[in-house]
């Protein structure tokens, strides 16, 4: 919990100011038992009056000191945890946006979701709480036992055997339910992923009719939580009967001593009232404890997992003397580049060699799990090389910044992702600062634009979460224009034109021809390669042949099946795969 807590020190001074309040309170709230038993004994048993008023008027003018004490320090306390909150959210979500792949892989998104939510919103409450109760309820035992000695030291001998046996028994159930905390923590990661899968393939499951498979997925995933979650506060729970037990045989204690005291002279009725009036404020606080040992369980629990994200070290660094002018000509060079994702042994990519130079198109074809995905992601770094170099306008990829080489880029991912927000707003996703002109033309090279102009509300439009008002050719040919926007470089099309019928793919290959790029095109049609300048064929994770498409028609017996197979003439390309 050290790590998480460092995020509270730019609000000491807040911090000072509400803790002095909480002891204001304090304070009144344990000297009105002394008042009480002045009154008591000073007052009523004398049938003074005026003793009882002054006295009286005392503790009402301490009351109202106290009232106001305990609305700032609310006030400073809410101050504290809402900005503390907000501090851990925005450093944890700066930290996610640092991770490369290979560090997402560590985490479910449904996880990195609970632990930026829940587990801050855990620590947030545990914060407010401590600045308003939870300090002040230790405080609240320490400064009764004390006052209860000061009033009358046997009565308090009572209080002081009982109370620390409390105190410790509390203790170990709050390091208890922290482990347990944690494992419903877990629940809560596994019934969030449940939801977030569900929700994203909604579609799917109505097209194959899967919804009651998806209700007893979600339900057993609920129910799980349920059972832990129930277990942990049950365990809680019993710490209350407990408590209530043996501080009400203490008071029972108190009492019975104290009558034998009264009538030996030893003790006064004021006493005896204000050592009750302590055992009873104590027992209120050790009630509050019953409730702190789960907050401080559970913030524990989500301080650990928050420190997990914290303490992960990010794979991907840029050097210390990293470019910051990215690529300007787009020259690509892999030299015998081999890749195996981190934490596994076997190579997805083996010794890939090959040169592009400066405005060629280069299409990359390949069966499922080739490695045609993999290999695009090395080149803007989204994972590095296990071995070998890849060489950008003659220069190793790590030696620019990752910011300075992506900018260069313009990346079109298999599933085309949009956000919520207009048409206009996820075009300039790619460049912030592009004018309207610069919007339109990426449309209408990416041949999008007629389609948009159709929308209600033209490049206004909203779009819903994950384009689900588009379809598929649309959500890849606005993706495409988002690329083209930033005038890249560099222009890598993973496999985006799959929706897209042929008369569109054509004129859509004819306009990109006008931008001075290197484009890379992972495709699985014969028709897009065949106006490449340069055709990689990947064969389990190597380059089987290389060559424009006349060259590879004459050398590759698997780049001619997979020609035949698309032309009517041979085998399909799924016998061919194999």
């Amino acid at each position: 919990m050290k790590r998480v807590f460092l995020f509270i020190q730019p609000y000491k001074l807040a911090i000072i100011i509400a803790l002095f309040f909480m002891l204001t309170e304090l304070v009144v709230e344990l000297w009105q038992p002394l008042l009480m038993a002045k009154i008591i004994d000073e007052g009523i048993m004398k049938k003074d009056m005026e003793t009882v008023q002054l006295w009286g008027s005392f503790m009402v003018g301490l009351s109202f000191i106290a009232f106001l004490s305990g609305i700032l320090n609310s006030f400073y306390a809410a101050h504290v945890s809402q900005s503390y909150g907000y501090d851990v959210r925005s450093f944890l979500f700066e930290k996610v946006q640092a991770f490369s792949f290979a560090d997402f892989n560590k985490f479910s998104s449904a996880s990195l979701i609970t632990r930026m939510t829940n587990d801050v919103t855990q620590l947030q409450n545990t914060l407010f709480m401590s600045l308003r109760i939870m300090m002040r309820a230790p405080l609240l035992i320490i400064g009764g036992l004390v006052m209860a000695f000061v009033v009358h030291v046997k009565l308090a001998l009572i209080l002081a055997v009982v109370v620390p046996l409390l105190f410790f028994f509390l203790v170990y159930l709050m390091n208890k339910g922290g482990e347990l905390f944690r494992k419903v923590q877990e629940k809560l990661d596994i019934v969030n992923s449940v939801m977030q899968e569900n929700l994203a393939g909604m579609k799917l499951i109505r097209a194959f009719l899967r919804r009651n498979h998806e209700t007893d997925r979600f339900l057993d995933a609920n129910k799980q939580l349920m059972k832990q979650t129930t277990y942990v506060l049950r365990l809680m729970e019993v710490t209350m009967p407990i408590l209530l037990l043996l501080m009400n045989v203490s008071i029972l204690g108190v009492l019975w001593i104290g009558s034998i005291e009264l009538n030996a002279g030893g003790a006064q009725v004021g006493e005896i009232v204000a050592i009750v009036n302590y055992a009873t404020r104590i027992t209120s606080a050790l009630s509050v404890f019953t409730f702190i040992i789960m907050a401080f369980s559970r913030a524990k629990a989500s301080a650990d997992r928050i420190t997990e994200v914290l303490d992960t070290e990010v794979i991907l660094i840029d050097c210390v003397d990293a470019l910051h002018e990215g690529p300007q000509s787009g020259s690509i060079a892999f030299q015998n580049v081999s890749f195996r994702y981190p934490g596994t042994q076997e190579y997805v990519l083996k010794d890939i060699h090959f040169t592009i130079q400066p405005g060629e198109v280069v299409a990359i074809l390949g069966a499922t799990g080739s490695g045609k995905t993999t290999l695009f992601q090395l080149i803007p770094r989204l994972y590095d090389v296990t071995e070998g170099a890849i060489m950008v306008d003659g220069k190793d990829v790590r030696e620019y910044s990752q910011e300075a080489l992506r900018e260069a880029i313009g990346f079109v991912p298999q599933e085309a992702f949009l956000f919520t927000g207009t048409v206009k707003e996820n075009i300039l996703w790619g460049k912030e600062t592009a004018t309207m002109d610069e919007l339109i033309e990426a449309a209408q090279d990416a041949q999008i634009h007629e389609t948009i102009m159709k929308l209600p509300h033209a490049y206004e439009t909203k779009i819903g979460q994950r384009g689900v008002n588009l379809s598929g050719g649309q959500k890849q040919r606005m993706a495409i224009a988002r690329a083209l926007v930033r005038k890249p470089k560099i222009l890598m099309l993973d496999d985006s034109t799959s929706a897209l019928d042929l008369k569109t793919e054509a004129k859509l290959l004819m306009a990109l021809k006008k931008y001075t790029c290197t484009t890379l095109i992972i495709t699985q049609k014969i028709s897009t390669a065949m106006q490449a300048d340069k055709i990689l064929l990947l064969q389990e994770g190597e380059i089987s042949a290389q060559g424009n498409h006349e060259t590879l028609l004459k050398e590759s017996s698997l780049y001619l099946r997979i020609w035949e197979s698309q032309n009517g003439k041979g085998e399909s390309y799924v016998e061919t795969a194999k």
